[in-house]
């Protein structure tokens, strides 16, 4: 990989855990530094402990999260033990009931009930996503008897790198009562949709996003990319091997052989073959006249209607899955599944209120099959 794959990649490089890569990334950032600067806006954090690229998404999208996260409360534990670690000095040392303590005292809503076991499990799962970023460490005893026993103590060491997991913003951020507020404060009060602002959400929506698509309401972005293309796509091939491929209602970044950027689609499992045999299937109920494509390239269907289109690719294709999803799961885990799958790469959008289905465009430019041989072998029927 290189610099900018690498930065891209990892949340930071710090000096005591990659010491090695550390150098390697300090001593190579000043070939990227303009393309970080003019094209992404983003802030590189460069010092004696660690390199980071502060990497901010173009928009927000329901998929964008902390994935080892289910509820605000693990939310609101992440934040508190930032503001513990904010008054540690590097390499203080703390135990556990010093932290229960403090994020007690400090919750922000009802009082934090320690007896309650799910909010001790709660508790463990987010420090051990904190520790897994390498914000602490255990010295001695395990934070996991803390779910059994209420009285388990544990020794934990302060690294000093919570104070650059979080941005530094230029403004009070408590009155924000939406996303939103977050994107317009950075840009201040430039216009959105002129000049360097929409070229930096542009770039960086196709960066971090599995594709653009044209909004109903506001298609200046992919407007942009059309008049743009060739400067856009040559700014990302300077970095990573990679092409520009815009369509009329989307446009995508595709990695080539030897690009590296995050997660992947597909990835080399038994889901992402699944998710491209349901993209055959819709294509196939497409071309058949059974899907209606709008007119912005995206069909909307009932949750329960994209559950049995996932059901219908498992009973066709699934003799070729995994055990873990052919035989392991039932048809309504495994079409939950993959509708959690489909939803983190933004190839559906699913309406908070109706549950009804977006498919988005990308399910019209990929798909998958099996080898002709296998087909035979199983005896497997491709719709016609």
């Amino acid at each position: 990989m290189n610099v900018f794959e690498e930065l891209m990649n990892q949340r930071w490089i710090a000096k005591g855990k990659e010491r090695e890569k550390y150098y390697r990334i300090k001593d190579g950032i000043g070939e990227i530094k303009e393309f970080i600067r003019e094209k992404l806006g983003y802030r590189l954090i460069d010092n004696g402990m660690l390199v980071k690229l502060e990497k901010l998404p173009g928009e927000a999208l329901p998929w964008m999260g902390i994935d080892e996260f289910s509820s605000k409360m693990e939310y609101a534990f992440f934040c508190l033990i930032l503001m513990f670690l904010e008054d540690k000095e590097v390499e203080e040392q703390f135990v556990l009931s010093q932290l229960t303590e403090y994020i007690a005292a400090q919750y922000p809503e009802d009082t934090i009930e320690w007896t309650v076991y799910e909010n001790r499990r709660k508790l463990i799962r987010v420090m051990k996503y904190a520790m897994k970023q390498g914000l602490f460490f255990n010295n001695d005893g395990s934070e996991d008897g803390f779910a059994v026993e209420l009285e388990t103590e544990a020794l934990y060491e302060n690294t000093g790198l919570s104070k650059y997991f979080t941005r530094n913003f230029t403004k009070d951020i408590s009155e924000y009562t939406k996303v939103e507020d977050f994107f317009q404060s950075e840009w201040m009060d430039m216009d959105e949709d002129r000049g360097v602002v929409r070229k930096q959400r542009v770039y960086r929506k196709l960066l971090l996003t599995p594709g653009i698509y044209k909004d109903k309401e506001k298609d200046e972005d992919l407007a942009y990319i059309k008049n743009y293309r060739s400067s856009i796509e040559h700014d990302f091939e300077r970095m990573v091997d990679c092409s520009l491929q815009v369509h009329k209602t989307s446009a995508y970044i595709i990695l080539g052989e030897n690009g590296t950027l995050g997660k992947v689609f597909p990835g080399n499992n038994s889901i992402s073959d699944a998710i491209l045999l349901i993209f055959f299937l819709i294509q196939k109920k497409v071309s058949k006249g059974e899907l209606a494509v709008g007119v912005d390239e995206t069909i909307v269907l009932s949750e329960q209607e994209m559950k049995e289109l996932i059901m219908e690719c498992k009973r066709t294709f699934g003799v070729g899955f995994a055990k873990k999803y052919r035989e392991d799961m039932s048809e309504t885990e495994f079409a939950n599944t993959i509708l959690e799958e489909m939803e983190q790469f933004d190839m559906i959008r699913i309406d908070l209120v109706t549950k009804d289905v977006t498919i988005m465009p990308v399910a019209g430019k990929i798909s998958g099959m099996y080898p002709e041989a296998y087909l035979e072998k199983e005896n497997i029927n491709v719709i016609e």
